[in-house]
C-alpha cells in the first residue's frame, strides 16, 4: 500500500514541531502547514477550479486556483509551483501576500486546521487540468464572484470565502504599487 502523504506540524508562529500522516492530521485537527495559490490574468479575472467529487473533502466546491500541503522538507514557495502545475498545469512567479490560521469542523469527521500560506500569480496562460483533482476551471471577475459568493456561500470552499476579500485589497495594493 502507498504510504499516505505527511503534512508538516507547526506551532502558531509556523514553527515546525513535527509531522503527522495526512488523514491523521485532518482527522485529530492537528496544526500544518498549507499553501494556496490565488491565479488572475493580466484582465484581472480569477481562475477558479472546482474540485473533482472524489476529493476527500469539499469535493465538488469552487475555490481558488489551487492549494497543496509542503512535504517534509519542501519551502511553501516550491509547493506552491509543484502544485500549481500538478493541478493547473500552469507555471508563473508567485508573489507570497499574507499567512493565517483557520480551524473548520468538515464532513466525515474530519476538521481543517491550517497555517496557510497564500500566494498570487498574475499570468495568462490558461490551466491544463489534471482532471484528478480538478473538476473544471472557469475565469471570473471579482466583482461577479463577490456577488455569487454571497448568493450561493454553499457552492464555495470555507476558507476561500474567508480569504478571497483579503486577497482582492492585496491585489489592489500591488496595482497602486
Amino acid at each position: 500500500t502507498m504510504k499516505e502523504p505527511e503534512v508538516i506540524l507547526v506551532d502558531k508562529n509556523d514553527r515546525q514541531i513535527g509531522t503527522a500522516g495526512k488523514m491523521e492530521a485532518h482527522h485529530k485537527g492537528l496544526l500544518h502547514r498549507a499553501v494556496s495559490v490565488f491565479i488572475v490574468n493580466s484582465r484581472g479575472e480569477w481562475i477558479l477550479q472546482k474540485r473533482a467529487h472524489d476529493k476527500y473533502h469539499s469535493n465538488g466546491l469552487w475555490t481558488n486556483t489551487c492549494c497543496t500541503h509542503p512535504n517534509p522538507g519542501e519551502t511553501v514557495e516550491d509547493s506552491a509551483k509543484r502544485r500549481l502545475m500538478e493541478e493547473m498545469g500552469i507555471k508563473c512567479d508567485l508573489t507570497k501576500l499574507f499567512t493565517f490560521i483557520y480551524r473548520e469542523k468538515l464532513d466525515r469527521e474530519l476538521t481543517e486546521h491550517e497555517l496557510d500560506h497564500v500566494f498570487l500569480g498574475i499570468t495568462d496562460n490558461l490551466p491544463v487540468i489534471n482532471t484528478q483533482e480538478v473538476e473544471e476551471w472557469e475565469a471570473v471577475s471579482y466583482n461577479d464572484l463577490h456577488d455569487d459568493i454571497r448568493k450561493n456561500p454553499s457552492d464555495y470552499t470555507f476558507w476561500f470565502r474567508e480569504i478571497y476579500e483579503r486577497v482582492h485589497e492585496n491585489i489592489l495594493k500591488l496595482r497602486q504599487g
